[in-house]
Order: structure tokens, then sequence, then C-alpha cells
């Protein structure tokens, strides 16, 4: 050992001496090539551009793309975000409602010499912050000829209480665009930078596509050459009309045609078939509420196809098809469009509308629709100032017991629906007093955002099961009380179900006995230093408007919804009520519901830097 130790210190040492900007310089170098090979990893694991299947234009120029696919396994989003002008950086992200505040970010941003991309949240006064865990994984940067594509993933549930959860449902996606460079993420002004929303449905059904048999035909239904008004919005009806003699045939799929260069500007469309009873319908071409619109076409309310921005070509399945022609079908189609035109553009023409797939080869069953929920009628109330007011409809075990095969019914689509006040909608299976299974859900919902869903699983519905429907108001901007009924401004709580065999029963709806509301407004009366009129010629809504909305008054009124006796209606297509007994009939009794769902958290990888990936876009190879 001392000969060891002697050997040394006479021995020169063999190591360098390294000064420190050498050391700097080495640490570098050996950074950028762990980024080189993390980035050249993470491209390995990249989709290729046609493993997008759902596409969408973020904002209404169309320079923000938005296309992405869902990994059920991997519980994963992969999203692909083509920038067709990229200035100083942008922001994407999901929040509750399509706020920016409370909401979560990948931001991509530069400094002016730089640019960087990180996950971030915004706080209630929206401040930008990074996020500690970050879990927009930047998976690959490329340029092409028509802009910046970023390709990033993230998992449906992060655990991580400032990253928005992703569910089935209505998703608010939102996108900002930075014009000038900002020298840190958290100098970003969200309120001064050209921002919006968008809403989609991100979690897919991962079902599959039905083959389309030799003898399909075709029909397109689009309204010729429109010239899109300049205002924000606008619903177009469009009348059309099946040639003579038509037979019966079976929809069997149907899909979107958008004129090029208007998909930002298409928010939804809809096909509605015309009542049967009445014989003719006037020809018409314009806004929907025009007072030149013909007072025929309010009879033209039986959907037969809807359609959403980002949504999908819809499949019927291979057993069933909606039927349309022939005998005790009308020949009139009206077609509505939404023009979404917040740019206020001019001058710009349109001929969208719907493909129809149909053959004359029937499938074993006739598809149908049946409506859900409440009933149109002013006893169902939601008082103003609400955040969260529930109400319930309920299709009953003792009309499922009549009015049903003794197989049952078989859903497999759904389109949810409410009015303006409208923020959650879910309808539930209940079997024997035990909810079985959720049948559609939208914690998210948006009266904006309506279209007829595929369902990831059929829902077999069987003689004395129990469907029951719940929709969560928010009446914060109201100063009077919201009815139910027709209007705009009134509510409603609908689920339409797409169901084969078709069955007699058309619509399985409740509403609260009109003799407990009366019993109310007395109570209200007696506990109120104001009365509510309560003579036979004032109507309910104006009794509504007459309440003071104290605690009490809400309270009870809750409990009323919550408890009393229901009037059912168990309708036939002729809008009349199968024989039975109807009226202040009980509430189905829950004995056993369903469990919260357990968001699923990600194996954590361990700790990451709350640091953004820096980005040298000006060295990206090109395609």
């Amino acid at each position: 050992l001392a000969s060891m130790q002697s050997s040394s210190k006479s021995c020169p040492c063999s190591c360098p001496s390294f000064k420190l900007r050498e050391v700097a310089s080495m640490y570098f170098t050996v950074v950028a090539v762990f980024l080189v090979i993390l980035v050249v990893a993470l491209q390995g694991s990249v989709p290729r551009g046609n493993d997008f299947p759902y596409k969408v234009p973020l904002d209404p120029q169309g320079l923000l793309e938005l296309s992405w696919n869902v990994s059920y396994p991997q519980r994963t989003v992969h999203f692909q975000l083509l920038v067709r002008e990229l200035r100083a950086g942008i922001l994407f992200g999901m929040s509750d409602r399509g706020e920016f505040e409370n909401a979560d970010l990948a931001v991509l941003w530069s400094d002016g010499h730089s640019s960087y991309f990180g996950d971030a949240w915004s706080d209630a006064q929206g401040q930008l912050h990074m996020d500690s865990q970050q879990d927009y994984q930047l998976l690959g940067a490329r340029k092409a000829p028509e802009g910046l594509y970023l390709l990033f993933r993230r998992a449906f549930s992060t655990c991580d209480p400032k990253d928005y959860l992703i569910e089935d449902g209505t998703v608010h996606l939102i996108y900002g665009i930075l014009e000038k460079p900002v020298h840190s993420l958290q100098a970003i002004n969200i309120s001064a930078i050209h921002r919006g929303l968008q809403r989609v449905q991100l979690l897919k059904p991962n079902i599959s596509i039905p083959q389309l048999p030799s003898n399909v035909e075709t029909m397109e239904i689009t309204a010729p050459d429109v010239v899109i008004p300049s205002q924000e919005t606008t619903y177009w009806c469009y009348m059309a009309e099946l040639p003579d003699g038509f037979l019966k045939h079976h929809i069997i799929k149907y899909e979107a045609v958008i004129t090029a260069g208007n998909e930002a500007l298409v928010h939804h469309m809809e096909v509605f078939q015309c009542a049967a009873e009445v014989d003719s319908f006037p020809h018409y071409n314009g806004p929907c509420d025009s007072k030149m619109k013909p007072e025929r076409l309010n009879h033209c309310r039986h959907v037969l196809a809807a359609w959403a921005m980002g949504a999908q070509a819809f499949y019927y399945p291979e057993e069933a098809g909606l039927a349309f022609g022939g005998p005790g079908s009308s020949r009139y189609l009206r077609l509505e469009v939404h023009y979404h035109n917040p740019l206020v553009l001019q001058g710009r023409r349109d001929s969208s509308g719907i493909r129809l797939y149909y053959t004359a080869s029937l499938r074993p069953y006739d598809a149908g629709i049946m409506e859900l929920g409440l009933v149109y009628t002013p006893v169902m109330a939601i008082p103003p100032g609400e955040d969260s007011f529930l109400l319930t409809g309920y299709c009953t075990d003792k009309c499922t017991q009549l009015a049903l095969p003794a197989a049952g019914i078989r859903i497999f689509a759904s389109q949810l629906h409410t009015h303006l006040a409208g923020r959650k909608v879910v309808t539930v299976l209940s079997r024997g007093g035990r909810e079985q299974q959720v049948v559609n859900a939208d914690g998210h919902y948006s009266p904006h955002f309506q279209e007829i869903r595929m369902l990831k699983e059929v829902v077999a519905v069987l003689p004395g099961d129990e469907l029951i429907t719940t929709c969560t108001y928010n009446t914060e901007d109201r100063s009077r009380a919201t009815v139910g009924g027709f209007g705009i401004m009134e509510e409603m709580c609908v689920n339409y179900v797409h169901y084969y065999p078709q069955t007699q029963l058309e619509l399985c709806k409740s509403a609260m006995d009109p003799g407990y509301l009366h019993r109310y407004f007395n109570l209200v009366n007696r506990f109120n230093d104001e009365e509510v009129c309560m003579c036979p010629q004032v109507s309910i809504p104006q009794q509504f408007t007459s309440v003071p909305w104290n605690a009490f008054n809400r309270d009870v009124l809750k409990s009323l919804y919550r408890f009393a006796p229901i009037s059912m209606h168990c309708n036939k297509s002729s809008a009349v009520r199968f024989p039975g007994e109807w009226e202040k009939q009980p509430l189905p009794t829950i004995t056993e519901r369903l469990p919260e769902p357990i968001p699923h958290c990600p194996p954590t990888p361990g700790p990451q830097p709350a640091a953004p990936i820096p980005l040298d876009l000006g060295k990206l190879r090109r395609d």
C-alpha cells in the first residue's frame, strides 16, 4: 500500500485538469445528445398521419386544425395539432365549459430566440403556471407545406388536481394564438390574445364498422348554393322531397357533406321527416326563424339524421335500419343547418347537407326512436339563481312491461337534449330497483353541441326495466323561474334513444302530478307575505313568476320533485297512451345505485422537473 501511495505521488496524474467553461460545454453537449435520443425514441411511437381518424377545425379561420385518436388499452389520447401560420406560439387545452380560467393547457411559446413546449394550468384569475406534473407529453414536431405539426399525448386521467379528467361525452377544447414573443410562460396575458373554444366528443366509441351491402344507394339532402348570412348564428331550413312512389327502404348509414372551405362554418345539421298526417308541404329555402317560413314546416320533427362538427359517419347495426318511404311515411324532409360565423364573413356560398346511405334489401329489424325524460310542461321548473338544479324524468317498469316485446329492445345510439340552461344529462337503466348501467351520460353537456352518438356497447332493455333520465341546470344568469316547454328560454330534458326492434312505444316520459304543484303554491302563500295568485285564469308560468325565491321555497320545490307522485306518459306513435292508469303513479324505488367511477391513475414514472421542453423550430425536418 505504501509503495502504491508513493508511486501515485511520484507519477504525474493521468486525469486532465478541466476548466469550468469546458465542464459546462461538455454538460450541455450531453444534455443535447440526451434530448435528441429522447425525441428519436418518442418519435418511434408517434402515430403516422393516417392514424388520426378524427379531425376538427379549432378556429373559424381554419388556422388551427386538430386531429386525434383514442387508445382504450393505454387510456390515452394522441393529438396532432396543425398550425398553419405559426406566429409566437399557441395554447391548446381543456376546461369545464370552455373557460380560460382553471384550465388545463399545453403551451408552445417563443421568447424571440428559442421556443418551448410545456404542460401548464391557469388559476381562477387566468394566470398561467407551469404544471409540476408534465402530462401533455410532446412526441414530435415537423414542418410541412401546410404548416407546423405538433404531436403530443395525454392520458384520460392523470390524478393531477390541476389536470382535466377526460371522460365520455362533450369536451370543451380551448385555443389561443400568441402574436408576439413573451419572455416567460407567466408573462402570457390570456385576456389579450386571440382565443376561442371548440366542442367535440374526444372519446369516440371503439366499435367495428358494419360492411355495406352491394346494392346500397345514396341520397344527398343539401341546401343548394346558400349565401351564408353575415351574422354570427343562422339556422337555415331547406325542404326536400322523396320521389313519387318511393318504396320502403332502410337507412343504414349517413355522413356529412361539407362544402370545401366551409368546414369551420357548418356547426351542426339535422334531417327531419315530416308528419305523415299532413298531405303536402310547401317548398322552402331560407332562415328557420324567418317570418316567411311556412307554419306547416313545424310538423317536420321526426329526426332521421343528426351531425355535429367533429362527428364521423353514423352506422346502423347490421341487423337493423331506419325505415323511410312507403305507406304511412311522409315524402317530405326538412334539412336544418346551423351556421356559426363569428367573424361575420360575407358572400360565402354553401351547399352542405347530409348524405343518406339506404337499401331496398330490408334488414331483419326496423330501428326506432324513443323519447325518454320529462314531458314538455311548465309543471317542471327551475328557480332562478341556481348553479346546479336537478330534474328527473322516468320511463317506469309499468310502461316497459306493457309496451316492450318479451325479448326486450336493444339501444345502440342516443341523442341528449336540453335548452340553454342544461349542463349535465344522464340516463340510467334500473332493473328490480337496482341500477344496472349508464345508457348515456354527458357531464359537460352543451346545448350548442348535440349529435346522435353511437354507444360503446348495446344496452339491452327488458320488460319491467326502468329508464331514468336526470338533467342538471344552471340558472345563475336568470331572474325568473325557468319552466318546461318548447321555447328556447324554457327547458327540456330528453334522451332520444335509437333502438331495435321498433315498437309502438314512442314516448316514455313523466312529470310531477299537477295537483301537487297546486299544493306547493298553497304552501308558499301560507308561509310568505307575498301571495301567489292561484286564479284559474292565471297560467303556471305566471304563478312561478310570483314565487319569492327564498331558501325555504327553493328547498320545498326540490323535495317535491324528489318525492311527489308522477303523471306517466306511456305513448304510442299516435300520441295516444297505452291503456292503463297513468296518473299519480309512485316514483320508482332505487335500492342499489351504481358506484361512482374511480379515476384510473397511470403509473408514475418518478419525479419530473416542472420545466418546458426547448424546441428549435428552425431546424425541424420538412416533409
